[in-house]
């Protein structure tokens, strides 16, 4: 028993399938059945046994390249058989191996958040962990060892994770002559049915081991090689950065259905599906992908210009990219940085995987680079007028902000009220660093929040409304997360990445936020952090776990990694300028006394002061007092 009262020696109990796999049942037999069963008292909320939905393999069926089939693939060799000549050593720092390994591409088959996640989505949907698995660990995926979808038949070098071999094997679904290599054309043939869009890991990969990458002349390649334009554009990193359930059909009102057992989803069009996450298609609709915006050095490198996703994470710079031989300096190489959000997961790898080979300093460097990717991402103004002041965040990054999984994820505002000796009087946005709780009820917080609809709460006995069952979600119930330049509210719906319970107008890539001041401000500093993974979240994954101890042990890890420590991503501090308080006679309180005065000075809103003295009830310094100065004054009424 822990401190918290908490046993995390609990019994696991593995939730048995209702129908036996590869049964196919119409969906309004299997409705039936299950009303049936919560009618006889199946289902009594999360806290009875709940019922996990009998999907097949064939329910997660996306194009591309297919495990256990007649392809044999060539093995996919470690990343430590790459660093030979990609690494560099104390005389040279290479932007390739020490860089990957740093970033979580590379660990994102050892991540504990996500292994926590992969056992709920199980729990709730039979094997549906094949879906999660296929982007983690492509070369495990494709060589038959994601079933059973746990990742418990994975290997020391699955582990490696989104791997060099694996990006480095990957063909472009759509030939281009003159373009692609050749070779190219008799793979795609091959493929029994190719991808319709790049989303959901529906990669195609060479099953010979032929490294591609942007280069014609490689210079002394030690494996055989292909130059491949591919892999500089944005459509290479769509593949695994939209993500969608397929289980579910979107019906020509917006709302999602179940679609039938066992079988592949009816269009496999990913805008028929239900949206997990949408980066890329954010990022194609952004003016970086439409026309491509000067960023002036923002993201580093060498070219300011930014057009696709690897001009930010991996920027260009002019080095070599191998010790072997004498390889050319290159004006363009890609440094494989791959940063995102992620400061935190580094810390628990090193704790869980001490066998693993991988280098401390490479992961701090990694967790480096993501905390200054996190603050680039945003640029934050703060001004005053009148009794408030006005918090400005603008997106400076291609897609939302913030983006990716939606689970967990989050930004939020800060506000530090100081009076004039400095002393803290007001807080808004308070994050409890030893508890882990933020709160939230006098801030914007930023993020994306899904949920069950009552059609899939009747098939699972998991309530309807919000939660973190990524496997069940069919319902968007919030989405404030701000957009990229060129957003337009068509193309993101054309897309299925629309604000939710939030309104941005066309072209507006970035939010306010206005707060009310109290009356003996003298300035205020505002913040904004980004954290991973809410305490929420980590105790939903360990408390509702009743499979394996994959949520014990992230707990655990969690705890003792600083609870997914928010990164603070900028900060602005201004003082403040005297304002008008309501106290109109000067005696410290507003009273009847000066309402007296205030009745005198209300006008509608936009006609000037009826007199110099009523300034002191225009609370909002628009020059008028109107009904919204008469709620200030009742805010701060004291009698």
């Amino acid at each position: 028993m822990t401190l918290d009262g908490h046993d995390s020696m609990r019994p696991r109990k593995p939730i048995a399938p209702l129908f036996p796999r590869r049964t196919i049942l119409p969906i309004s037999l299997m409705l039936t059945l299950l009303f049936v069963i919560a009618s006889a008292g199946g289902f009594s909320g999360e806290s009875a046994e709940q019922t996990q939905v009998p999907t097949t393999i064939e329910d997660f069926f996306f194009g591309g390249s297919q495990p256990n089939t007649d392809v044999i693939y060539e093995a996919f060799r470690p990343s430590d058989n790459c660093a030979f000549c990609h690494e560099g050593d104390e005389t040279v720092e290479l932007l390739i191996n020490s860089r990957w390994q740093g970033g979580m591409m590379a660990q994102a088959a050892r991540d504990p958040l996500f292994f926590a996640a992969l056992s709920i989505a199980n729990q709730d949907a039979n094997v549906v962990g094949d879906l999660c698995l296929r982007c983690h660990t492509p070369s495990g995926w494709v060589q038959g060892r994601c079933i059973p979808p746990d990742g418990s038949e994975l290997t020391d070098s699955d582990r490696d994770g989104v791997s060099c071999s694996a990006c480095h094997r990957m063909v472009d679904p759509v030939f281009k002559p003159g373009i692609s290599p050749d070779i190219d054309a008799g793979i795609l043939a091959n493929i029994s049915v190719l991808p319709v869009s790049p989303g959901s890991a529906n990669y195609i990969l060479d099953p010979l081991d032929i490294r591609r990458g942007p280069y014609s002349d490689p210079v002394n390649p030690q494996h055989f090689w292909a130059e491949s334009p591919y892999h500089r554009t944005s459509e290479m990193c769509g593949t695994c950065h939209d993500v969608s359930n397929p289980v579910f059909l979107r019906e020509s009102d917006g709302s999602y259905s179940v679609t039938s057992i066992d079988t592949a989803h009816p269009t496999g069009n990913k805008h028929d599906m239900f949206p997990v996450e949408r980066t890329y298609s954010e990022f194609i609709n952004s003016a970086f992908a439409s026309t491509g915006v000067d960023m002036q050095g923002r993201f580093g490198g060498n070219d300011p210009f930014i057009r696709t996703c690897q001009d930010c994470h991996m920027p260009k710079f002019e080095a070599i990219g191998s010790t072997f031989g004498d390889p050319p300096i290159r004006p363009d190489l890609a440094a494989h940085d791959f940063a995102g959000g992620n400061a935190w997961v580094q810390d628990m790898i090193l704790n869980l995987y001490p066998d693993d080979n991988i280098n401390p300093d490479y992961l701090a460097a990694g967790k480096d680079r993501s905390v200054s990717m996190l603050q680039r991402a945003a640029t934050l103004d703060t001004w005053q007028t009148g009794n408030r002041i006005h918090v400005r965040i603008t997106n400076e990054t291609g897609h939302k902000l913030p983006t990716g999984y939606p689970e967990g994820r989050r930004m939020w505002i800060n506000v530090q009220v100081l009076d004039i000796s400095q002393s803290l009087i007001e807080e808004r946005g308070y994050y409890n660093t030893l508890s882990a709780d933020l709160t939230t009820i006098d801030t914007k917080v930023y993020e994306a929040e899904l949920g069950i609809s009552e059609t899939v709460a009747s098939l699972t006995g998991v309530p309807a409304g919000k939660g973190f069952h990524f496997a069940l979600n069919s319902i968007l119930l919030k989405d404030n997360r701000i957009p990229p330049r060129g957003f337009t509210n068509a193309g993101f719906a054309a897309v299925l990445a629309s604000p939710v319970a939030a309104h941005y107008e066309d072209g507006q890539y970035w939010d306010d936020t206005t707060f009310v001041l109290p009356a003996d401000a003298a300035s205020v500093t505002t913040r904004i952090y980004y954290q991973t993974a809410s305490k929420e979240y980590i105790t939903f994954l360990r408390d509702k776990n009743i499979t394996n101890d994959t949520g014990d042990i992230l707990y655990q890890q969690w705890e003792t990694t600083g609870k997914s420590p928010p990164v603070l991503m900028n900060t602005h501090t201004i003082a403040i300028t005297p304002f008008s308080t309501g106290d109109i006679d000067d005696d410290g309180f507003v009273t009847l006394a000066d309402y007296v005065v205030f009745h005198n000075c209300a006008t509608a809103d936009g006609v000037p002061l009826l007199d110099p003295e009523c300034v002191s009830f225009d609370f909002n310094d628009d020059d008028d007092v109107d009904l919204l100065d008469f709620g200030d004054f009742q805010s701060a009424f004291n009698d």
